[in-house]
């Protein structure tokens, strides 16, 4: 789990967080949170990116089975987030409001009901129905845990936590490519296709993990018993100070938050970002499948970029605490993606390809832990619950938009994948040019000494 920074790190003024030094009662603190708190949330992750994006790879045999062109898969595939978009904001408002306990544990079990009724689709409608309910269903998860991650760690540890937490993302696709490949070969077992047993089996976990998340997780520090009280004194004072901080530089209300400029620039950067990762998610397994035989072997081929992409996405996080800069890491990100994915375009050779698909899963992976840094350090209390969740739902569109124009492309090129994936490169492209714009504040991390210690 992430370590405190040593106190000689926190000597340059240009550093986002500020103390004389680090004190044992911090390293205490943040490591005994990062212990409880990630393996669960990880977890969760993992299991709300699999029955995301678990659409993938039954697409190998289900549009076969169903019928469907690329154009009617990538709808389906991407109208999830036309539901995710129209409860984001209210259910991540609702979060902050009850406590992240009782309501992701909500999401977690109702998505999970929806994900594995994904097996009784027979058409078009139908498919697009359990897609659009499953993204009303799973609304409000991911901007939730980024807002429970707010409150339990201060800013300079954020961008490597998020790292950590969002490394679910590419461990989801490496073991989710393996088993579902395996799941695949299933077929006809009690009278089912494969992709029907991918959905069920896939779909148990997020129930389980639902009632777990209930009976386990702690809403807010304040009623963290597995903490000392000097550690719960001086996480709140810490806390409290760089809320402080923020609100003394601009204090957004809710509605300030959802019609800010910065908010809605941030939008477009991450819409960007989602038009890419899911357009290539979604339609990177029958590419991996051109190249090899099998789905088994599909899988395990398929799993490759996000080994690589795990380890990149939490050493550039963490990258960007230690040099207290954020723009430049978010757009260098996005900027790899971006010519990973034209690069690939343009391969013919199977072992390039994997290579280049390496570079754009390093690049887009590496987008999301600094990208969060950003939002969460000029929002706070419930215009942080409503303007995270805001970036989040209108930035996902681009996962229906991504997906979308990928397999409208592919249908009037033929079948090919060059073209698809020139488009969604765009996306990446124009968010690194938009945040280098934007700009960061600095201040915005920046709490002085004598408010941002206690209990040395």
């Amino acid at each position: 789990m992430p370590n405190a920074p040593s106190s000689g790190a926190m000597d340059d003024p240009s550093r986002p967080v500020l103390t004389d030094a680090i004190s044992d009662i911090e390293r205490q603190t943040i490591s005994r949170i990062a212990w409880r708190l990630l393996p669960m949330l990880m977890a969760c992750y993992f299991v709300a990116y699999l029955d995301r994006v678990n659409v993938g790879f039954a697409s190998l045999t289900m549009n076969k089975a169903l019928g469907f062109s690329s154009a009617v898969y990538g709808f389906g595939g991407g109208i999830f987030f036309l539901g995710y978009f129209l409860f984001e904001v209210p259910s991540n408002i609702m979060l902050s409001k009850v406590g992240a306990r009782r309501w992701i544990a909500r999401i977690l079990v109702t998505w999970g009901i929806v994900s594995a009724c994904t097996a009784l689709i027979s058409g078009p409608v139908s498919f697009y129905s359990v897609r659009f309910l499953l993204g009303l269903a799973e609304a409000g998860f991911f901007p939730g845990i980024i807002l429970y991650l707010t409150w339990w760690f201060p800013s300079y540890y954020r961008s490597r936590i998020i790292g950590v937490f969002m490394a679910a993302i590419p461990l989801s696709n490496i073991l989710g490519s393996i088993v579902s490949g395996f799941l695949l070969d299933l077929d006809g077992t009690m009278g089912l296709a494969g992709w029907q047993w991918l959905f069920i089996l896939e779909a148990v976990p997020a129930v389980v993990l639902g009632i777990a998340f209930w009976l386990t997780m702690t809403d807010w520090p304040s009623e963290a018993q597995w903490l000392t009280q000097d550690q719960r004194t001086w996480l709140t004072t810490r806390l409290d100070a760089e809320r402080a901080q923020r609100e003394s530089i601009q204090r957004y209300s809710l509605w300030q938050s959802l019609s800010d400029k910065r908010v809605l620039l941030l939008s477009l950067v991450y819409f960007g970002g989602t038009f890419s990762s899911y357009g290539i998610v979604l339609f990177q397994p029958q590419i991996v499948h051109r190249l090899t035989a099998g789905f088994g072997m599909t899988g395990i081929i398929n799993a490759i970029p996000y080994v690589f992409a795990a380890g990149a996405m939490v050493w550039w996080g963490k990258h960007s605490d230690k040099t207290g800069e954020r723009p430049r890491h978010v757009a260098a990100a996005y900027s790899v993606a971006g010519a990973g994915l034209i690069a690939t375009s343009m391969m013919t050779d199977p072992v390039m390809t994997m290579v280049m698909l390496v570079v754009a899963a390093m690049g887009q992976s590496s987008t999301g832990p600094t990208f969060w840094t950003l939002p969460t350090a000029m929002l706070s209390g419930t215009a942080a619950a409503a303007g995270i969740a805001m970036i989040n739902a209108v930035g996902n569109l681009g996962g229906f938009f991504g997906p979308y124009l990928f397999g409208l492309v592919r249908d009037a090129t033929g079948g090919s994948f060059t073209y698809g994936l020139l488009i969604i490169a765009l996306g990446p492209i124009m968010s690194a040019t938009v945040v280098l714009i934007l700009g960061h504040d600095r201040r915005l991390e920046h709490i002085p000494a004598k408010k941002a210690v206690a209990h040395h």
